[in-house]
């Protein structure tokens, strides 16, 4: 009841005539809560973002372990309680994942006022492809708890967390129900990486996997776990590899993870990393992309592999 009392009192944030598909993203991606005064600067000890610039929106980050390699990718809200003015925060990670953000974080918290436990009676939806009349305030929700754009980049629409079993056309009427699969197809097409399978526990590269242009990180918040590779790599200015959007000529077989993808000529370009159908991520060396890629199969039998910078990546200075 305490939780429910806290959703019904947090800020809405959004606009009234929000359109596009609301797709459920239930089954892949869980929620954490944490309780208390010291949540927000526990946090900002173990995440790569600033939780100060956590308002009344969301907040995208990872946790890294101490080698400076990401762990998991994270979304934050925050979660007005109306008690003493008192601030918890939502995490949301993918699901499979849930029990093992608990125990990472619950390592770290000690001699803190401070309770991490788990949500289930939430459910994250994301709203794509949507268009919105400025200025236009959206009336009084049902219990939803948030409705915010997506912190990573514009074209992922917004966010809105919710109780289980509520039907979102009755908070957003001029949405559509859409499914996970118009959501993961929408995601690979923009090249925008998350979860565990597309962003590997301890092996991916925080700045590889294109967390600056996702806006996850600061490089001025102070002293957090595993900084100092990727501060170090930052100012070097030095990134050979990153995630972008591949185009399959035919989708790969399921045993194909981590697939090697290789250039016309046999030199190692990259691999493959996940996909849905014909799109899907790649990890590839910058130096290669504007060659033609393909995987070989264990058939023989090679697929072509298409590649581009999203639109949403930041243009190189003309300076």
């Amino acid at each position: 009841m305490m939780l429910l009392r806290a959703v019904s009192a947090l800020r809405r944030v959004g606009f009234r005539h929000l359109s596009g598909l609301c797709c459920p993203l239930g089954e892949t991606r869980g929620l954490l809560r944490l309780r208390g005064p010291d949540a927000a600067p526990f946090l900002q000890g173990l995440i790569t973002n600033d939780v100060q610039q956590l308002g009344e929106g969301a907040l995208y980050s990872h946790l890294l372990n101490v080698q400076g390699r990401s762990l998991y990718d994270v979304i934050l809200y925050r979660l007005s309680t109306g008690q003493n003015e008192q601030h918890d925060i939502l995490l949301e990670c993918d699901l499979s994942a849930v029990e093992s953000v608990q125990k990472h974080l619950s390592v770290y918290n000690f001699r803190r006022k401070l309770t991490i436990s788990r949500c289930p009676e939430l459910s994250v939806w994301a709203v794509i492809s949507v268009s919105q009349e400025q200025e236009a305030k959206i009336p009084e929700l049902p219990p939803a708890v948030m409705l915010t754009p997506d912190p990573r980049v514009d074209v992922m629409g917004w966010r809105l967390v919710a109780q289980c079993g509520e039907n979102p056309k009755n908070l957003l009427p001029e949405t559509h129900i859409g499914n996970y699969s118009n959501y993961c197809k929408h995601r690979y097409e923009q090249g925008v990486p998350e979860g565990v399978k597309d962003i590997l526990p301890g092996v991916a590269l925080p700045l590889e996997s294109n967390l600056v242009y996702m806006n996850g990180i600061s490089f001025s918040k102070g002293c957090y776990l595993g900084q100092e590779l990727t501060a170090r790599t930052h100012h070097t200015g030095i990134i050979r590899k990153r995630l972008l959007p591949i185009r399959l000529s035919s989708p790969l077989p399921p045993d194909n993870k981590g697939a090697d993808i290789a250039t016309s000529t046999g030199k190692s370009a990259g691999k493959y990393r996940a996909g849905f159908g014909h799109t899907g991520l790649a990890l590839l060396r910058l130096a290669h992309i504007d060659e033609e890629l393909h995987i070989k199969l264990a058939n023989g039998q090679s697929v072509t592999v298409e590649t581009s910078q999203p639109e949403w990546w930041p243009k190189p200075s003309s300076n």
